[in-house]
């Protein structure tokens, strides 16, 4: 699980931010514990904050951190795509990320800074036994790697400046190296929509709507259990996981079926009919009439609800850390408080999943403690700072606190300073002496 994340000199962000997952109030059943920590772990985080003040930079920070490690050795070649602040010296200054994680009931800490040419500093340091433990450290192209990892000696072969090396290590079969890089590279990114070379956008795109249709797909059989079983139960397969997940949203849908239509168009060079198409049919019925529909013919909510699905139960079955970019831009109100339910309830999360996400929604202050809501704003140079709720004094952010009423108020700042005069006068409805 993810404990904290830190980054400087990324887009909006200029000096460095902190994103923690330690909770505040503990005593409670959606925060994790691990044996050799002595904090408990949220798994949740939601980031609130006006248009512009940088909510979906934090979360594209740690987007470009995963798909840095998953990446870097197959397509960085010249240049580095990062995306520094763009006053001052940020273009001439390097870009840091740091994240610190459990993964394997062991805490890690990874640090990389980087400019458009090079990897200028790269460390990866676990504590198995809460005492840190270097397993590599990387200055330019010169890396030292900790006595015992020998089987990680070919990383260097690999190794280009613009390569990350734990990219390149994961290349090898060493356990604790590999566990920790594929948990990194292993995030879901959901709801990103600006289009650069390493981002992977999944709502509403073919990449998450995939991953849905192959758990209804008898030709993909991949079992897992349901998250929703008694562990005692027989597993089921993911069509019905799937299923249960469609069923919870109450979207109407009886089920899902994939069907196969054959084309009467002819293959010219072989003169043979082309193979069926596959075609996805969401089942509604009303009384005893059961109709089939398209997913276009579905509302927006109910096809990013679906396009969820996946990505979700690829989260909770797996433990990973699920990003989403505006939770509120297609899904109402009350599904977005059920994707954090199924986090927060450690029967639908037994793997320790994490879900961050940014939003404009208000109403979703009344399913998060202090602790899981963060704050951004833009300072006097334009730079984005995130600040965590629960650091606000005890009299403006109580536990009994009504939270969604307190932020409209203003209490903790991030709201957008509407002034109703100005705009009258921009759009010609005031007059200018009035």
């Amino acid at each position: 699980m993810l404990l904290r994340f830190e980054v400087s000199n990324h887009r909006s962000i200029s000096e460095p931010i902190e994103l923690s997952m330690i909770a505040v109030d503990e005593d409670r059943p959606s925060t994790r514990g691990f044996d050799l920590l002595s904090e408990r772990v949220l798994a949740i985080a939601g980031i609130y904050g006006p248009n512009a003040s940088g909510k979906s930079n934090v979360v594209e920070a740690l987007a470009w951190l995963s798909a840095a490690v998953g990446r870097s050795l197959r397509t960085w070649d010249d240049f580095i795509p990062r995306e520094p602040f763009k006053f001052g010296l940020g273009p001439m200054m390097p870009s840091t990320y740091e994240v610190e994680g459990v993964v394997g009931g062991v805490r890690y800490t990874y640090r990389v800074e980087v400019d458009d040419s090079e990897v200028k500093f790269e460390g990866l340091y676990s504590y198995p036994e809460r005492r840190r433990r270097v397993l590599f450290e990387r200055e330019d192209m010169e890396i030292r790697f900790r006595r015992g990892l020998g089987t990680l000696a070919g990383t260097r072969e690999l190794l280009t400046p613009t390569t990350l090396a734990l990219s390149a290590a994961m290349r090898f079969d060493e356990p604790e190296v590999q566990f920790f890089g594929r948990y990194l590279a292993g995030m879901i990114v959901l709801g990103v929509k600006r289009r650069t070379p390493w981002r992977r956008s999944l709502v509403g795109g073919a990449p998450a709507l995939s991953s849905t249709a192959r758990l209804f797909d008898e030709r993909d059989p991949i079992y897992q259990r349901s998250i929703f079983d008694d562990p005692d139960s027989v597993a089921k397969s993911p069509r019905e996981s799937a299923l249960a997940l469609l069923r919870f949203a109450d979207l109407g849908i009886d089920d899902v079926r994939i069907v196969e239509e054959q084309e009467d168009e002819l293959n010219i060079s072989t003169q043979a009919r082309r193979e069926p198409r596959r075609q996805l049919r969401l089942m509604h019925r009303v009384a005893e009439q059961e109709l089939a529909f398209d997913l276009d013919e579905e509302s927006a909510g109910t096809q990013t609800w679906f396009a969820l699905i996946g990505p979700t139960l690829n989260a909770l079955r797996n433990g990973r850390i699920l990003i989403f970019d505006e939770i509120d831009a297609s899904l109402h109100p009350r599904l977005s408080a059920r994707l954090l339910e199924l986090f927060q309830d450690p029967e639908t999360n037994p793997h320790g999943a994490q879900l961050i996400f940014t939003t404009h929604d208000t109403s979703l202050l009344n399913h998060l403690n202090r602790d899981e809501v963060w704050l951004t704003e833009k300072d006097d140079g334009g730079a984005t700072t995130l600040t965590a709720l629960a650091e606000f004094g005890s009299d403006k952010v109580r536990r009994s606190l009504n939270l969604e009423k307190a932020y409209l108020q203003g209490r903790f700042g991030a709201v957008p300073e509407l002034d109703q005069y100005m705009l009258r006068r921009a759009l010609g409805l005031a007059s200018s002496d009035s």
